[in-house]
């Protein structure tokens, strides 16, 4: 972490907090206090506000990000693919959706991380057919809202015409939908059928939607088809995504936004 110069508002310092755990998943106190030049009580008053807040869990000499058994039980092989990228994702996709009120949130781990970074507010609800987004929330300030229907082993995600049921009955501010490929060509698409749906009649029921993906699924095409890139107001991403590829999408009019750089 680079060390900073001069004196940093509280706000900023607890964004570079949630920063080194979005990297690094750890922060250590005595570190991160010398990094931006404050004492280690100020550093733990931040780590107290963060966990208040429910982005941190506290440990002996520093804190860790916020993890629940329902994450952990969704932890599989591709939970570990491109781990860091999809955290800073997930806190940058947190940060734009600040001010809606009603959220539909897909699955996926990408999703996960999204939902860890989400501010605790009273009065926003969550739409979600994840069991592990919506015990995570389920123990915050956040109205969550289970789908229902049939539970898919690999995903822990609700599905069938239940769900689907479930999605008619609400209208959402923002759509917040993971993608296991996406193309300005082929749009957005699944591995499974019964995701691809749920997905689908999210963003239909929504006022604006939003990809969350790493840059490994930039450019690439699963098997079931959810919706054009046309349906899509947003894209977060990182820079590891193809440029080309982030080049076309820009000329469709998507807002692309990378983490880890300036601007969008």
């Amino acid at each position: 972490m680079k060390e900073v110069v001069g004196q940093m508002l509280a706000v900023d310092r607890r964004h570079q907090i949630l920063e080194r755990v979005a990297d690094q998943q750890t922060i250590q106190v005595g570190e991160l206090a010398r990094a931006l030049r404050v004492s280690e009580m100020t550093i733990r008053r931040d780590i107290h506000r963060l966990e208040r807040d429910g982005f941190l869990r506290r440990t002996y000499g520093g804190a860790t990000a916020h993890l629940t058994r329902a994450l952990e039980l969704a932890f599989n092989a591709r939970a570990l693919e491109h781990a860091a990228a999809k955290r800073r994702i997930g806190m940058e996709a947190a940060r734009l959706v600040e001010g809606a009120s009603t959220l539909f949130v897909g699955v996926g781990t990408t999703a996960e991380h999204f939902a860890r970074f989400l501010p605790a507010r009273d009065n926003i609800v969550v739409i979600t057919g994840s069991l592990p987004i919506a015990s995570l929330l389920g123990t915050r300030s956040v109205r969550a809202v289970v789908l229902g229907g049939v539970v898919q082993r690999d995903e822990l995600a609700c599905s069938g015409p239940i769900a689907a049921a479930s999605v008619a009955r609400y209208h959402a501010d923002i759509a917040v939908i993971g993608a296991a490929g996406v193309s300005a060509r082929s749009g957005v698409t699944e591995l499974e059928d019964d995701v691809a749906e749920i997905n689908r009649q999210m963003m239909e029921r929504s006022d604006a939607v939003m990809v969350i993906a790493d840059g490994s699924k930039l450019g690439s095409v699963a098997r079931a088809a959810v919706a054009p890139m046309t349906s899509v107001n947003t894209l977060v991403t990182d820079k590891s995504a193809k440029p080309a590829e982030l080049d076309a999408l820009r000329a469709l009019g998507i807002r692309v936004v990378l983490t880890g750089a300036e601007g969008s």
